[in-house]
């Protein structure tokens, strides 16, 4: 007798295989087989109408701080994820000396928009080195398996001190870092990661490594290359349009593997083409690269709730800022209030938060169920241009719905041409991988930890504006091909021996609800969510964690150490 058989689904496999009706066999914790299986198991799910598919591996996460207090580890888990790879963008919690903690914490609160209030009540710091995180993280049983790369900005001031965002250092210094990175790699490190972008910024600054010597990074990816099982993962505002890397190149000719987030840029919107088309020929020469990029436009979610909209910097909505959101959003209603707020330009010397606040044709209304590819006459420039009014007063229109809890989409990568093609011209190329959920950050603001739903609803179901994927494509996009970028080759694949991930999900009755704001992190922290049907069960190395969306309490999730048999 089996642990558990899942009967008359109709099985993607994540081999990239056509949907093939079949059985699945479990036995601890393990696929035993697939096709028709005659033994009864223990327990059995029946999985008529619908679809059988690997559980999604998410490898652009920022659960640092988050994956110390919470087992259910929401958002991602509730979309069907089952293993994560977080410490990505550089910035995370290990290594740290006992007078740093407030350091990262700020650090992560300005890069990716986690509440440093939640971060600082959530934590537990029973840790200094990255070795000794992992192992403080294996104390808890949760939901999903995750794996944890080590961030630059945490070695710098670890190693640094106060000097932790200096440019010069010396070479014993250099060698310290490297130290701490074969440590790292050798305890299970996924890998080492670095920003190198202008959009991360805390009230120190650009986060430490941005500008950091190319000896440095060369360095800490020749260890990178010479642990055998690890990758180096950067941002940058390098998107193809000027190699402002000058370290790149010799981490390929190292054969040092690499993975970076890539997106569509308005200022070279062609590039994205031979980055990827690079990327392949360095992968076949043995020097492998991973572009990850999005599966929906990069963009942010305005509101009055969010960390940012339009009138966020005027002086008169300044005044207004700290009243109740109900009361907010009337005011945003009276004439005179309108006027007042039309007439001013936004009150702030960050040229960037002024091109978002005043970029009308890339401001469009989200809605329920929410557009993600809305056309160019939506957005509220072309709205205000057909009737005759500012596009400020179309986007307060939008700002005071629901009582001043609706959001509107603000694209600003992959959306050059107002349509999601490009988006599918990058998913369709050997060489990506979906990345940039960033589940579990940018809780003000962003809300793509839903990225594996939305591959389904969308590319696989829904898309009216152009060609859709095939179901099998975007389920390998979202299970062995993100599993292989890190080397989890026992998972992502519904075949015999491998890990039991699994989700039984209602394909045709999946839906993707508009996003939330909700108070439930620690120290009554804020955080978008957002709510999905249609996911019957998840399942975790045989265990079935989620039944209709609801947590069952079982927690068969641990930490993943790469290199580690």
């Amino acid at each position: 007798m089996h642990d558990l058989v899942i009967r008359n689904g109709l099985v993607v496999d994540g081999t990239g295989s056509a949907p093939r009706h079949a059985d699945i066999a479990i036995d601890g914790g393990v696929i035993t087989a697939v096709g028709d299986v005659t033994e009864t198991g223990t327990r059995e799910i029946d999985a008529t109408d619908h679809i059988v598919t690997p559980g999604w591996v998410d490898v652009h996460t920022h659960y640092d701080g988050q994956v110390s207090w919470d087992p259910v580890m929401a958002p991602s888990s509730q979309h069907g994820v089952t293993s994560v790879i977080m410490g990505n963008c550089g910035v995370g919690f290990a290594p740290v000396r006992p007078d740093a903690h407030e350091f990262l914490i700020e650090l992560m609160e300005g890069v990716e928009d986690i509440p440093g209030s939640a971060l600082n009540e959530g934590i537990t710091w029973n840790w200094e080195s990255f070795s000794e995180y992992l192992d403080a993280l294996e104390v808890m049983p949760r939901t999903i398996d995750v794996g944890a790369q080590l961030p630059h900005a945490a070695v710098r001031a670890y190693v640094l001190g106060e000097r932790a965002h200096e440019y010069d250092v010396t070479a014993a210094e250099i060698e310290q870092m490297v130290d701490i990175t074969r440590d790292a790699l050798t305890a299970g490190a996924f890998g080492f990661s670095t920003s190198r972008t202008f959009l991360h910024t805390s009230k120190h600054g650009l986060v430490p490594g941005t500008h950091s010597t190319p000896d440095e990074v060369i360095a800490i990816g020749e260890a990178v290359r010479d642990s055998g099982h690890a990758v180096f993962q950067y941002v940058s505002d390098d998107q193809g349009t000027g190699g402002d890397e000058p370290w790149l190149d010799t981490l390929t000719a190292l054969g040092c593997p690499t993975t970076f987030t890539l997106a569509q840029t308005p200022a070279a919107p062609e590039a994205f083409r031979a980055v990827l088309d690079g990327a392949l020929a360095n992968t076949e020469a043995g020097s492998p690269m991973t572009p990850q990029v999005a599966v929906r436009p990069t963009g942010m979610l305005y509101g009055l709730q969010s960390s940012f909209h339009p009138f966020i910097a005027h002086p008169s909505y300044r005044e207004i800022r700290d009243l109740p959101l109900a009361d907010r959003a009337a005011m945003l209603c009276h004439p005179d209030v309108r006027q007042r707020l039309l007439s001013e330009d936004p009150f702030t010397e960050n040229r960037f938060a002024h091109y978002m606040a005043t970029n009308w044709s890339q401001m469009y209304r989200l809605g329920d169920p929410p557009d993600y590819e809305p056309p160019l006459e939506a957005s509220a420039a072309a709205i205000g241009e057909r009737e005759g009014r500012h596009p400020g007063e179309v986007v307060l229109d939008w700002l005071v719905e629901a009582d001043g809890e609706a959001f509107m989409f603000s694209p600003l990568g992959n959306y050059h041409e107002h349509n999601h093609d490009v988006i599918r011209e990058m998913l369709d190329h050997p060489a990506a991988v979906p990345g940039a959920s960033d589940g579990g950050a940018h809780c003000g603001l962003i809300c793509d930890a839903s990225f594996p739903t939305y591959l389904l609803t969308h590319w696989a179901r829904d898309r009216s504006r152009g060609e859709k994927l095939p179901l099998e494509r975007v389920v390998q996009l979202q299970t062995s091909k993100t599993a292989d970028a890190y080397g989890l080759t026992d998972r992502g694949r519904l075949l015999p021996g491998k890990v039991a991930d699994i989700n039984v999900i209602d394909f045709d009755n999946l839906y993707l609800h508009a996003p939330k704001m909700v108070h439930d992190l620690p120290a009554g922290g804020r955080r978008l969510l957002q709510a999905v049907d249609g996911y019957r069960y998840t399942i975790k190395s045989g265990e079935v964690t989620f039944d209709d969306g609801e947590p069952t309490g079982a927690r068969p999730g641990g930490v993943l150490r790469s290199g580690r048999s």
